[in-house]
């Protein structure tokens, strides 16, 4: 007697989509250019007349202030030749590009471009920078690269709320760093890895000694993925990796989709937020701002960073290392444990329904 295989759990994205470059570009385009991302926060702003370049899926972006206090989104590429125009925070009433000095208001207006009265037809009027959405929560600026962006408190659904309900007032907050990185895993890797704690025991035994994951809670929100956890008991009596006292006794970790990764962890309110973007099929980019509450000593503040860092570092290697095997070729693709892996099941269902209808259509 024969016995037909059951299907006991659920099919992982096709591997190549982790390598194509037809993929990578559908993503840019339909999910990355069309939705709202992390861009920086009000303190990289210095009054009025400031900016501060910034990109959102990868799109050079600047951040104005202008004179009267309109917070404004330009693509950061100049219109004669595509150079960037701003690379550094700046206090200043206008943008100049450094390749010919085009320069532009902070309303993305053009204001001059040496030589352009020698050019009979030459229209400044229609060659601006072109505007983008942007949008604020908190000291957090958003920015959607489709001017006709729905608001973003819609693509922010009930996260603020879910936030404060936890305990975090975010503008209460003080930033302190910010910390980039780069990984050689598609986007989509290093986002599954941070949706499931099913690693954690193996390979974070320093996050399971504050955070205790045998109790994390699952959550799939209107635009966002979560899980919570209680602070470790064992992390209350030691003090230790880190002393997890506080106001804030369960964690909340949230990608807000596509990417935005927000992070609070037990004891003094603190938060990790920033975006992630694919540089290449197989490659990504991203920076984590890092807020505390004000007053927190240098000794709580180093314990904590060493812990939250040394979560990260054990992570690269864990995300690089399934880009190298689902871009081996060995095998079509890989499976979910429907329960315990349902946040990448989710997040899954989501890339699949923007890919697939181009993929099929191309076809």
């Amino acid at each position: 007697m024969t016995h037909t295989p059951v299907e006991t759990s659920l099919r992982t994205l096709p591997y190549r989509w982790y390598t194509d470059p037809r993929v990578a570009e559908i993503e840019r385009d339909r999910i990355f250019r069309r939705t709202w991302q992390y861009a920086g926060h009000l303190g990289e702003l210095d009054g009025p007349g400031s900016l501060f370049p910034t990109h959102v899926g990868g799109l050079p972006v600047v951040v104005t202030l202008d004179g009267d206090g309109t917070l404004r989104a330009l693509v950061n590429v100049c219109r004669h030749r595509g150079a960037l125009v701003a690379t550094a925070a700046a206090r200043r009433g206008t943008l100049q590009c450094p390749y010919h000095a085009w320069t532009y208001g902070l309303d993305g207006a053009l204001r001059a471009a040496p030589r352009s009265d020698l050019e009979p037809c030459f229209d400044g009027d229609a060659l601006g920078l072109l505007p983008v959405s942007v949008d604020t929560w908190g000291p957090f600026v958003f920015v959607n690269s489709d001017p006709e962006a729905e608001p973003l408190a819609a693509a922010l659904g009930d996260l603020p709320e879910v936030v404060a309900s936890h305990g975090l007032d975010v503008d209460a907050l003080e930033y302190r760093q910010r910390y980039p990185y780069e990984l050689r895993a598609n986007w989509k890797i290093a986002v599954e890895n941070y949706l499931e704690c099913y690693h954690c025991a193996i390979n974070h035994p320093g996050f399971v000694d504050a955070v205790d994951d045998r109790a994390l809670r699952l959550e799939i929100g209107p635009t966002r993925l979560s899980q919570f956890a209680p602070v470790h008991a064992r992390a209350l009596e030691r003090l230790k990796p880190y002393d997890v006292r506080g106001e804030l006794d369960t964690s909340q970790f949230h990608i807000l989709l596509p990417a935005m990764k927000f992070n609070v962890s037990p004891g003094r309110p603190n938060l990790s937020i920033g975006p992630l973007w694919p540089s290449a099929p197989d490659r990504c980019a991203g920076y984590l701002d890092y807020f505390f509450a004000p007053g927190v000593s240098e000794e709580w503040l180093a314990e904590f960073t060493e812990w939250d860092f040394q979560v990260g570092a054990e992570d690269v290697a864990l995300v690089e290392g399934v880009q190298a095997g689902a871009s081996s070729g060995a095998l079509p693709d890989g499976r979910l444990l429907e329960v315990t892996e349902s946040l990448i099941a989710a997040f899954q269902a989501y890339v699949r329904a923007q890919v697939e209808p181009e993929l099929d259509g191309a076809a």
